[in-house]
């Protein structure tokens, strides 16, 4: 459900060119400090990421998913670029 759930926030907010949404709580099992999460990896391109710094595209991203941590996302590695940046 939360691989889901983060998909259709994410193409709703940024209606991205590209968006890959890996589910890698497999690799965290009994992580410290999980309430329940999990751990998932993003790469996301869109153009309304132009203008904006890693950080500030980051936390544009953080604040669309934001009542989803800590119980269904307990980290998320995010890579967004503009369309102009993504090379495939």
């Amino acid at each position: 459900m939360s691989a889901q759930t983060i998909r259709q926030r994410l193409e709703a907010a940024f209606s991205p060119s590209l968006l890959e949404l890996t589910d890698e709580s497999h690799l965290h099992i009994g992580h410290a400090g999980n309430q329940g999460g999990g751990h998932y990896r993003v790469h996301i391109v869109s153009a309304q990421f132009a203008g904006m710094n890693r950080v500030v595209r980051q936390r544009t991203i953080q604040q669309a998913l934001h009542d989803l941590y800590p119980s269904q996302i307990h980290a998320l590695s995010i890579r967004a670029q503009t369309p102009e940046e993504y090379e495939p």
